[in-house]
């Protein structure tokens, strides 16, 4: 029970999303003891993923708005000595905003999902609603069965279905024999023929067109643990600092990942498909010869174009879009190679950043596919609790659902000495690291966040159709309207474990300057048209029919330096959301530079030991260890020296 927890440990631990998480792996891999807590029932914070019924909980919790249980919580005030003081930490997560929810399929209501439509239509009317965090009272009595768990390991499944119980798991053998034996791919349903045929169209199409079963919104419900929805959408590049993380701590064996297949442009409201390698330039009818020399002939000079300085040192202050008209590129291959190869602004991209972006993409090509991008398969919520499950593997203690209400700071040394869960329970540690929203407003007065717009729809059918359905592509449409930004799509198909057959999942991301949905549905109806037009419009069926869509605003706490924060103890260390960018190099380079300064000299997550050279206390007699088990070599990690074995393409 979360009563009996240690009172005392090495590093404590607040929020579960990706920089934390890779911070909790590497101490606990160090051998530090480490409590990660979080108030939440699912892990990830806002980088996790849902399966469909998952995301409309979500929703509900913030459309609720309630606190985080003030009166269900312990007085830790009387806990307080008269030497110390306490900084209160944040009840409300602030971190969403601006949420707008649309269903455009009909609905079809059954016994089954008039609970889920009703839910539907009161958040359609619930827009710009501020977040706040779970509940934990509410959540342990409407979401599980049992009391506050103590000891939860990461479970694959707790941020996909927020109503199944968590499995509470006591140590690091347990944890890795449930992720043998329930592999994902194994739960994955299949569209049985009856499903089928319950959604034909009950109108005749053109007979000019396609003939495409409908589908209802009912449908999306019932087969919603199909999908893994990413809150903030993302890609590993191939070459990139988290790919080269996961191997070299052998985290990588928690997670598959498959390659992005395209790279899409968008230009004179025309989507085209962006050439990669030298064959696909050569092989390229959109490209004339002149243009793909010209192509090949400045990439060429990008992958190594700090040798040539006098190329581009009078442009370093000017954009990269400037300096890319006086290499004499035409129009066309301008636009592919700033908004589809560097996919950096127009605007305020300098020359060098632009160079260095192009020249990491050329980078990564050609490791793990054809693109330099890889997704892991069921979303990006799977990376955190992939290095969640390395902490627990070596000694690590998780507590979902348990909320820090402050943390205890000494008046004369101005450290942090423990914090007050909302048990009442002191807990003390060397050393805490909390994630940016569980800081007060007091602490973050001084604070001006930046925020980032998304968008989530469910479609029918891929923005560019070619002859395989099976499609994971990239596409960065440029600003709209001056003063605007570029809008990054991703498209993903069934066979990254993000939908439903027959169904496509598009995220679109940009850097907010309104609500989400403004920034967004320029974009969306470039590309998009609303599920309930397609059939009075026959010129619109060119696009894909949107089914149902999310908007909402997310905070970027990225930019947030130290020393912007209020009163800060120096053994507190915060750790920022998730940022606007593609990739996630801010969060391990993060994680990398706090640890290095909590532990100097200590090794990064360094690879697991072999099972050969542990020594035990008692050689006569070996105990059947925990860690001994769980890294014994297998097929799937002895791939890991081989890479581009190991990650699916």
């Amino acid at each position: 029970m979360a009563d009996s927890l240690p009172t005392e440990f090495d590093v404590i631990i607040i929020g579960t999303g990706l920089p934390e998480s890779i911070l909790a792996a590497a101490c606990s891999r160090s051998g530090q003891r480490v409590l990660h807590v979080d108030s939440k029932s699912y892990y990830g914070g806002n980088w996790a993923s849902f399966n469909f019924s998952g995301l409309l909980s979500w929703l509900k919790e913030y459309q609720q708005n309630n606190d985080t249980g003030e009166e269900n919580s312990a007085a830790w005030q009387d806990m307080i000595h008269n030497t110390e003081e306490a900084i209160p930490l944040q009840r409300k997560d602030e971190t969403i905003q601006h949420i707008e929810v649309f269903c455009y399929a009909s609905e079809n209501m059954d016994e089954n999902t008039e609970e889920v439509n009703s839910f539907q239509e009161n958040l359609s009317s619930a827009s710009n609603t501020l977040p706040e965090p779970l509940d934990s009272t509410c959540l342990s009595k409407a979401a599980h069965s049992s009391n506050l768990s103590s000891y939860e390991m990461p479970d694959k499944d707790d941020s996909k279905s927020k109503g199944e119980t968590s499995a509470e798991l006591t140590d690091a053998e347990e944890t890795l024999e449930k992720e043998k034996n329930c592999g994902d791919k194994t739960c994955i349903e299949t569209v049985s023929d009856e499903d089928k045929d319950e959604n034909k169209p009950l109108v005749e199409d053109n007979t000019d067109l396609p003939k495409k079963s409908r589908i209802a919104y009912s449908q999306i419900v019932k087969e919603g643990r199909r999908f893994n929805i990413d809150l903030i959408s993302k890609l590993l590049y191939s070459q990139g600092l988290l790919i080269d993380l996961l191997i070299k701590s052998n985290v990588s064996r928690y997670a598959e990942f498959k390659n992005v297949t395209r790279i899409l442009s968008f230009r004179e409201g025309k989507i085209e498909q962006v050439p990669c390698s030298r064959a696909d330039v050569f092989n390229s009818k959109e490209l004339t010869m002149i243009e793909k020399r010209m192509l090949m002939k400045f990439l060429t000079f990008c992958l190594d174009y700090e040798q040539h300085p006098d190329e581009y040192q009078a442009f370093v202050q000017s954009s990269f879009s400037e300096y890319l008209k006086t290499k004499k590129l035409t129009p066309n291959l301008q636009h592919y190679i700033l908004h589809s190869i560097s996919m950096t602004s127009e605007s305020s991209c300098t020359t060098l950043d632009g160079l260095k972006a192009t020249k990491k993409f050329l980078q990564c090509l050609g490791r793990f596919g054809n693109t330099p991008f890889l997704f892991p398969l069921y979303g990006q919520g799977e990376i955190p609790q992939c290095f969640c499950r390395m902490c627990a593997v070596f000694g690590g203690i998780y507590c979902l659902r348990h909320k820090i209400q402050c943390l205890v700071i000494d008046k004369e040394s101005r450290r942090c000495n423990a914090v007050i869960d909302h048990l009442g329970q002191r807990i003390s540690a060397k050393y805490f690291i909390v994630e940016d929203s569980y800081l007060s407003e007091e602490t973050c007065s001084n604070i001006h966040y930046k925020h980032i717009s998304r968008a989530v729809l469910i479609t029918d059918q891929s923005v560019l159709k070619i002859d395989s359905d099976q499609q994971i592509s990239i596409l960065t449409v440029p600003p709209v309207e001056p003063a605007t930004c570029a809008v990054r799509v991703t498209e993903l198909c069934s066979s990254s474990m993000t939908c439903m057959k027959d169904t496509y999942l598009v995220h679109l991301t940009c850097s907010s300057s309104k609500t989400a949905k403004e920034d967004l549905e320029p974009v969306v109806k470039m590309l998009f048209t609303p599920y309930t037009e397609a059939d009075t419009d026959e010129g619109e069926l060119k696009k894909p029919r949107i089914l149902w869509a999310l908007y909402f605003n997310m905070r970027d706490s990225s930019g947030v330096s130290r020393t912007s924060y209020k009163g800060l103890p120096s053994n507190v260390y915060v750790c920022s959301g998730p940022d606007c960018a593609l990739g996630n190099d801010h969060a391990v380079k993060q994680a990398e530079t706090l640890f290095q300064e909590i532990f100097p000299g200590e090794e990064f997550c360094p690879p697991p030991p072999n099972p050969e050279d542990i020594i035990f206390d008692c050689e006569d007699k070996q105990p059947e260890s925990s860690i001994t088990n769980v890294n014994e070599p297998s097929e799937e990690s002895q791939t890991l020296e081989n890479p581009e074995e190991h990650l699916e393409n």
